[in-house]
C-alpha cells in the first residue's frame, strides 16, 4: 500500500470510482486490489491522462469546437468546364478555442481563437488553377480578442473580430446559411476568370471582382483589429457599436423572437471608413479602393440589413436582404473616372425561399430557391482580354443569380450533406482612354456538393 499513498488525490479519486464500479464483482477479487489490478489501472489512467486535451489553468474554462466543409465543384463558363474538389467558403472549415472565468457575480472575462483552414478556396478557385492562390489556402486568423461581459451592462471586446455590420446581410433561420450563402454569392464559384462570348478568357479579373473591389456584398461588414461593445438583450434587440484601424466606425442592431407561430431574425448596420492616403488593403473596409485614395478625409460609407422569417409548423420560410455602398473616392483626382459620370454607388438585393422540415428520422430536409441582383457602380479593377479584345477599368457593372437546392441534416453525426445549382449572368463596361465599351460576356454554371460536419 505504500505506492499507492504516494499517488495524488486526483489519481486517488478516479480509484475510488473505479472500485465502486467494481463493488458488484466477486468479493475475492475485490479483495485482491493491490497487486497488478492496480498497476493495470494505473497504467490505463496514465494513457488517458496523455490523450486529453488540457486546460491552461483552473480558473478559465477551455472549450475546442470546430467544423470541416468541404466539396466537389463543377463549373461551366460556355467554352470550358471541370470539377474540383474545394473548401466551401461559404463557412470555411475552422477550429476554435474559447472559453471563459467568473469575475464576480454577473460578470465574466473570456477570450475566442479561431483559425480558419482552406484545402482549396472554392471563391478564388480559377480555370486555370484549381486551388487558387497559395496565399488564400492554408490557415488565416478568423477570431483572436478577448471580451469583458456584464449581463446588466453588455459586452466589450478586444482584438481582431466581425464589426458590427459582420452578417448584417446574411441572416438566415434555415440549414443553408453556412452552406450557399444566399445574400454573398462570390463564396459559389466566383473565382472563376470572366470569359466573352467570343471565347476570350481575362487573365487577370475573376467574377467576384464585379462586386465591387473586395468581392463583398454592399451594406455587409468584415473581420478586422477593433474595439467593440454589444448591449445587453433587451426585449430581444441587441445594439453593436465597433470602432478600428484606419479609421472605420460601424453601428448596428439586430432582433430575434417569435411572435406567434413565426420564428424571426433580422438586423440593420450603418457604417463608414476613412483611409487618410492609407495603400495597404488591410486598412480598408466594405470595398472602399485602394490606389485612388487621394482625397483627404474622403470615405466610404454602406448600409444594409436583412430577416428571416420561418413558419414553424409547416417550416415555410423566406430570407432577404438588401444593402448599399457609396465610395466617394472613386472620382478622384488620381482616379481614371475623374470628370466622368461614373456611378459611384452600389447596390444589392437577394431573396431565398424554402421549406425545412423532417420528412425522415435523419435530420431535418431542406430545399431552398435562390435570387441575387447587384447593380455596382465603378471600382478600381481593370479588365483586360488580350490583344484584339476590349479592355480598361470597370465603369459599370452587373451580376444575376438564381440557383435551388437541397440540404439534408444528419442529427446523429452533427452533419449536413447538400447540393446546389447556380447560374450566373453578368453586365460590365469598361472606361479606357475616356470611351465606355459595353462587353458580352458567358454565362457562368456552377454545382457544389458536399458536406459539413461540426464539432
Amino acid at each position: 500500500m505504500t505506492g499507492g499513498l504516494r499517488m495524488s488525490a486526483g489519481r486517488m479519486s478516479l480509484f475510488a470510482a473505479a472500485g465502486f464500479l467494481l463493488v458488484g464483482g466477486a468479493s475475492a477479487q475485490a479483495a485482491d486490489l493491490g497487486g497488478n489490478c492496480c498497476a493495470d489501472l494505473e497504467e490505463r489512467i496514465a494513457e488517458l491522462e496523455a490523450t486529453t486535451a488540457r486546460k491552461g489553468n483552473r480558473k478559465v474554462s477551455l472549450t475546442v469546437y470546430g467544423q470541416v466543409n468541404q466539396s466537389v465543384m463543377y463549373w461551366d463558363d460556355g467554352f470550358e468546364s471541370n470539377a474540383y474538389v474545394v473548401t466551401n467558403d461559404n463557412s470555411r472549415t475552422r477550429i476554435g478555442f474559447k472559453g471563459d472565468a467568473k469575475i464576480a457575480d454577473g460578470w465574466k472575462a473570456g477570450y475566442v481563437l479561431e483559425l480558419g483552414i482552406r484545402t482549396a478556396n472554392s471563391k478564388r478557385s480559377t480555370q486555370n488553377d484549381p486551388t487558387g492562390p497559395a496565399t488564400d489556402i492554408g490557415l488565416d486568423i478568423r477570431h483572436s480578442y478577448w471580451f469583458v461581459d456584464s449581463k446588466k451592462y453588455g459586452r466589450v471586446s478586444l482584438g481582431t473580430t466581425g464589426s458590427a455590420a459582420e452578417g448584417i446581410t446574411e441572416i438566415n433561420l434555415a440549414a443553408t446559411k453556412d452552406i450557399a450563402k444566399y445574400s454573398d454569392v462570390e463564396d459559389s464559384g466566383l473565382g472563376m476568370h470572366l470569359r466573352l462570348t467570343n471565347g476570350a478568357l481575362s487573365g487577370n479579373t475573376q467574377w467576384r471582382r464585379l462586386l465591387g473591389v473586395h468581392g463583398d456584398q454592399p451594406g455587409e461588414g468584415d473581420r478586422r483589429p477593433e474595439i467593440k461593445y454589444d448591449t445587453p438583450e433587451i426585449a430581444g434587440f441587441v445594439g453593436t457599436v465597433a470602432w478600428g484601424t484606419d479609421d472605420f466606425w460601424d453601428i448596428g442592431l439586430k432582433w430575434s423572437g417569435e411572435i406567434g407561430a413565426f420564428k424571426i431574425a433580422a438586423g440593420f448596420a450603418y457604417g463608414e471608413n476613412t483611409n487618410e492616403h492609407s495603400t495597404s488593403s488591410s486598412a480598408m473596409n466594405f470595398g472602399c479602393p485602394i490606389d485612388f485614395n487621394t482625397e483627404p478625409d474622403a470615405k466610404c460609407s454602406q448600409f444594409g440589413g436583412s430577416i428571416s422569417v420561418m413558419h414553424e409548423p409547416t417550416g415555410l420560410y423566406i430570407n432577404a436582404a438588401a444593402g448599399e455602398l457609396q465610395d466617394d473616392l472613386i472620382k478622384g483626382a488620381a482616379s481614371p473616372f475623374a470628370g466622368t459620370n461614373a456611378d459611384d454607388t452600389s447596390s444589392f438585393w437577394a431573396v431565398e425561399a424554402g421549406i425545412e422540415r423532417k420528412w425522415i428520422p435523419l435530420g431535418k430536409t431542406t430545399l431552398f430557391a435562390q435570387y441575387y441582383d447587384y447593380e455596382g457602380g465603378a471600382n478600381e479593377r481593370s479588365v483586360s482580354f488580350g490583344a484584339g479584345n476590349p479592355s480598361g477599368n470597370i465603369f459599370a457593372s452587373g451580376i444575376e443569380m438564381y440557383g435551388l437546392g437541397v440540404v439534408q441534416g444528419l442529427d446523429s453525426a452533427a452533419m449536413h450533406l447538400y447540393a446546389y445549382y447556380r447560374h450566373y449572368e453578368a453586365d460590365l463596361t469598361l472606361l479606357n482612354g475616356g470611351t465606355t465599351t459595353k462587353v458580352d460576356l458567358e454565362d457562368l454554371d456552377v454545382v457544389m456538393g458536399g458536406a459539413l460536419i461540426k464539432f
